[in-house]
């Protein structure tokens, strides 16, 4: 039965789907420049083998999708099938609405940058549905599986094997380019994902508890959680206050800290996301 959530993930996977499809189309396809992907292998392949990217893209994710059934097994999902083939077929219509598309900006560099950011965008997408773009995701799952190699580290060297695999197609700068795009992409990609919703852990032990609390939970409208933390230099016990809260809320913080208690031992942790578990 469709609920108003599958619908909205459905929305957003679709939506995801597509700017990660015209990212590849209108900046990587054009300045010839392989960012570790199966499109971008799929890029080199169309060197040697006279079909659109798209097809390729399609048949390498069918393959692809193939060999991890009948390796790892069906734990990729619908949602990940569902998008390893849904690429192809948005790429195969930028082909038919654009034929021989030239770059945008003239600039293979300017191509690059332009990608990593729109496509990352549409990665941050898919990942909050728990959807994957298919394709090297699969490859390194079965080097995870294979290998015993680290599932980043996997994912990581996969797109950089692509990348270089440039040099057999295309000039030095080309393949810089390429290996600089493929680095720099996973790190803005991680932005994406769990830099902007990126919150702080603050540790706080105050000689004025009740006032700090009285703050956190009335002013601040945040939660707080109390453990008794022992001294071992002057043996004495107090209490440590914790809170998690966003930049905001943390500026605010600090601004009434130095007026409550200028000597409190804060400590400070980034916190990428919050879950909560419900019983069942």
């Amino acid at each position: 039965m469709l609920t108003k959530r599958n619908l909205k993930e459905f929305a957003i996977i679709n939506t995801g789907t597509v700017i990660i499809a015209a990212a590849v189309y209108f900046f990587m396809l054009p300045s010839h420049v392989s960012v570790g992907s199966a499109s971008a292998l799929a890029l080199l392949i169309s060197n040697v083998v006279p079909l659109p990217v798209s097809v390729i893209t399609f048949i390498l994710n069918a393959v692809l999708l193939l060999v991890g059934f009948l390796l790892i097994g069906p734990e990729f999902g619908v949602k990940t099938v569902y998008t390893s083939l849904l690429m192809p077929v948005v790429l195969g219509v930028f082909e038919i609405l654009f034929p021989d598309f030239r770059s945008l900006t003239g600039d293979p560099a300017i191509d690059v940058i332009c990608y990593v950011l729109v496509v990352s965008v549409g990665l941050a997408m898919l990942f909050t549905t728990n959807a994957s773009s298919g394709g090297l995701d699969i490859v390194a799952k079965l080097m995870n599986k294979f290998l015993r190699m680290d599932l980043g580290k996997a994912m990581s060297l996969s797109g950089m094997l692509v990348a270089l695999s440039s040099a057999f197609f295309y000039d030095s700068r080309t393949v810089v380019l390429s290996v600089l795009g493929t680095y720099f992409g996973g790190i803005v990609c991680d932005h994406f994902i769990f830099g902007m919703d990126l919150k702080r852990k603050v540790c706080i032990i105050s000689k004025k508890p009740e006032e700090l609390l009285e703050f956190i939970l009335h002013d601040l409208h945040s939660g707080a959680t109390i453990y008794e933390a022992y001294g071992p230099y002057d043996h004495k016990t107090r209490r440590e206050i914790n809170t998690i809260v966003d930049k905001q809320e943390y500026r605010r913080l600090m601004d009434y800290m130095k007026k409550l208690d200028p000597g409190a031992f804060i400590t400070v942790y980034s916190v990428s996301g919050i879950n909560y578990i419900p019983k069942k």
